[in-house]
């Protein structure tokens, strides 16, 4: 597609005075500004399921629970001579990167939001914890690493965080399908909107494109002066859609941190997608010239 411009031919279609420029204008304001905040969500989201399969599948909690005895002390010993066994099992298998007891001290931080402050962990039967980091790509049997801890340490137990991390990417991934919807509603409302204004125009002025046509004017070149009119409101009304929610994503992202070790901390935006947030002044202003172009050249070709 060759474009061609001349102040002179600028100014035989008087587009910058017709009144749905103002709608338009706004119009792809808020679109772009729903695009943006959404569109930060997505990605958003799309790190929450990197960080997790990083560091959650990556891992796995060996809990030695101590035994319902009268002695308290005789338990917290034994369970504390399983919780050594166990360690020293799994340092010596070659897929773990590293093994990490809690401490009580860590533990005690554990239970603290449930206990209180004045709870102490060596007057409760607390289980010992074993954070397991695995080598990145290794391929653990969790069934035979199962057997082999009852074997050495018959009160410990093995989670591997896949089944309720299941239901988190299922979850997460829902939530992505249902945002790329609203996505896509927000290209088909502007698309639309840019559409019907275009034919409006092209009825307001369809006196001047007679005339043209008259003088050798193609459909070609009308629609290009549509298309570089409605470009520039395109990218006009992106540039104010961002801007306003740039503070907004910040906001969000403000009232989710203060949600304390929670799993929503693990989605953030990267450099790289913040250059896709701030790139969506030119995408819509490349919709808005597409469609108005093809709208124009649809509309003559069926008018004349």
């Amino acid at each position: 597609m060759i474009w061609k411009f001349k102040s002179l031919r600028d100014r035989e279609l008087p587009l910058s005075k017709d009144s749905s420029n103002l709608f338009l204008k706004v119009m792809i304001s808020i679109s772009v500004f729903l695009f943006s905040v959404t569109l930060a969500g997505v990605l958003s989201i799309n790190s929450m399921l990197v960080n997790w399969n990083s560091s959650i599948l990556g891992s796995l909690t060996v809990q030695i629970i101590p035994e319902n005895s009268v002695d308290k002390e005789k338990a917290r010993n034994e369970t504390i001579i399983q919780e050594q066994r166990t360690v020293a099992m799994l340092e010596a298998m070659p897929e773990v990167q590293k093994v990490t007891p809690l401490t009580d001290e860590q533990l005690q931080r554990l239970l603290k939001p449930w206990l209180g402050d004045d709870i102490k962990t060596q007057d409760l039967p607390i289980p010992r914890l074993i954070d397991v980091r695995l080598k990145p790509g290794a391929d653990v049997d969790f069934n035979i690493l199962a057997q082999k801890l009852a074997h050495i340490a018959p009160q410990a137990s093995l989670d591997n965080h896949k089944l309720w991390l299941n239901k988190l990417i299922n979850f997460a991934a829902g939530l992505k399908m249902l945002a790329l919807a609203v996505l896509m509603l927000v290209v088909c409302v502007t698309s639309g909107a840019i559409f019907y204004t275009t034919q409006t125009s092209l009825g307001l002025h369809k006196d001047v494109i007679e005339i043209l046509h008259l003088m050798g004017a193609k459909d070609t070149y009308i629609a290009q002066q549509y298309a570089v009119r409605t470009a520039w409101l395109g990218g006009i009304g992106g540039v104010i859609g961002v801007a306003i929610s740039i503070p907004v994503i910040f906001l969000i992202a403000h009232l989710a941190q203060q949600i304390e070790g929670g799993i929503i901390n693990e989605a953030n935006l990267s450099t790289g997608a913040w250059i896709i947030i701030l790139s969506l002044p030119l995408f819509s202003s490349l919709v808005a010239m597409q469609t108005a172009y093809y709208t124009v050249k649809r509309t003559l070709e069926r008018m004349m």
